[in-house]
């Protein structure tokens, strides 16, 4: 059952998506650890410090550029034209998140995903309503006003203690320079010669040693305030999910309305113009035959008689086929008697003997027994085509408040389930029900094609 190569144990065609996987580690804090001797040393703690100092200046820009916007928009409140201004810097967060992921590209390799929702064609007005009802913009916005400054000032403090302890270093430098001055290095200590300096030296490298530590500890909790306020989260990834999935049933329900409306149109319309053709033909060709039967008429057969015949078969296979394409499209019997009937039906008129056995309680919401079905036409379809078999079963059972349906042949195997889009498309109208289609097919069979979906629908 299938096309195409072999496809060797399960395949999964389609089911229920798994949860996001958790954060990876931080790799400044993996460097620290690897590394807890050397690492103030390295290159990435030079990442560190850029890291850092780079923030620590775009911090204390952002800070005054918020206060100030804030302080206009209150002012400008009071004659009512304060709101663009505070709506300014409720939004602020957008790009200055955007900017910060960014930015975590100088100490993490893995990107911090965005967290909005794409909107291509979107207008601004449907972007703009859309970002002010994200959580992720205001998750955005929490990062700015209220993780930002603290970082901003803790930033501060690593660079002064850079800028002193370096100082510290070079201090036997700059006392040489000044001699035979008195320099005053530290509060309370002078400093007479470059000698006497040195103990300054190496509290200036101790200095650099803790200041590289330090710099990695507030790298780390950089990043992870980053991933928990700039990243996605589980419940939005779980929103988007629901919006994609209620939109691919939109789109289903669009197809089942369009689907009834050809079929009625096709039942209605043109199936009923074929009969009354049909009808007519017959009626003319009977006139031709009493018209050949009257006395005086020649023996030879009359021309137009015979493409009247010809017209009237060549019409009822018309009908014929049309009524095996609307009985194609959603047979009438599905409707009327459910699932085990529309199942029999079909496996009276297969060309390979198919055994059902389904055991049903009673009727199943018409979704789930539209794509039941349609999964075993479908199923049965291939077989015929592609698998050689001489025995088809169709098993099925409720198990669990889930229809758990089994299609088995005893053909070649091989089945490949990506080599045609029919068991694809059916796979995502199971996936919208949140239920599963498996494909089992070794080379030499059996192959199994195995549904589950739940039945509520």
């Amino acid at each position: 059952m299938g096309t195409g190569r072999a496809a060797g144990g399960g395949v999964d065609v389609g089911g229920v998506a798994d949860g996001p996987s958790p954060s990876p580690e931080v790799a400044v804090q993996a460097a620290l650890r690897a590394r807890p001797l050397r690492f103030p040393f390295t290159l990435d703690a030079l990442r560190c410090w850029a890291y850092l100092i780079s923030g620590t200046l775009l911090g204390l820009v952002v800070v005054v550029l918020l206060a100030a916007l804030t302080a206009l928009g209150l002012g400008l409140a009071v004659v009512g034209i304060g709101l663009p201004v505070l709506l300014a810097v409720a939004l602020s967060g957008l790009p200055l998140g955007a900017l910060e992921r960014r930015r975590l590209r100088l100490v993490e390799p893995s990107p911090v995903p965005d967290p909005h929702r794409a909107l291509p064609g979107a207008g601004r007005r449907a972007r703009l309503r859309t970002r002010l009802r994200e959580r992720a913009t205001w998750r955005e916005l929490a990062h700015t006003v209220l993780v930002g400054p603290p970082l901003t000032v803790a930033g501060l403090g690593l660079i002064a203690l850079l800028v002193f302890s370096g100082a510290l270093v070079i201090s036997p430098v700059v006392v040489w320079a000044l001699s035979p001055e008195t320099v005053m290095l530290i509060p309370g200590h002078a400093v007479r010669g470059p000698l006497h300096a040195l103990p300054a030296t190496a509290l200036g490298l101790i200095g650099l040693l803790l200041g590289g530590y330090a710099a990695a500890l507030l790298t780390t909790v950089h990043v992870r305030l980053a991933r928990l306020l700039l990243g996605p989260r589980e419940e939005d990834l779980g929103r988007q999910v629901l919006e994609l999935t209620r939109s691919r049933a939109r789109l289903v329900d669009a197809f089942e309305a369009e689907r009834r409306r050809i079929e009625r149109d096709l039942h209605d319309g043109a199936q009923q113009q074929l009969v009354a053709l049909t009808m007519t033909l017959g009626l003319a060709a009977h006139e031709l035959r009493e018209r050949a039967a009257a006395p005086g008429a020649g023996t030879d057969v009359d021309p137009a008689l015979v493409l009247v015949d010809r017209a009237r078969g060549e019409a009822r296979r018309a009908v014929e086929q049309l009524r095996g394409l609307v009985r194609g499209i959603h047979p009438q019997v599905l409707t009327d008697h459910g699932l085990a009937a529309a199942v029999a039906e079909v496996a009276l008129r297969h060309p390979i003997p198919v055994e059902v056995d389904l055991d049903l309680p009673g009727r199943l919401p018409g979704a789930v027994e539209s794509t039941a079905y349609f999964t075993v036409t479908e199923a049965l379809t291939n077989a015929a085509k592609h698998s050689g078999a001489t025995a088809i079963t169709v098993h099925g059972r409720i198990a669990a408040d889930r229809l758990v349906l089994q299609v088995t042949d005893d053909g070649r195997g091989g089945a490949d389930p990506a080599a045609g889009a029919g068991l694809q498309g059916l796979a995502d109208r199971v996936a919208i029900l949140r239920g599963r289609l498996m494909v089992t097919s070794p080379a030499g069979g059996p192959t199994r094609l195995r549904l589950e979906v739940p039945c509520s629908g």
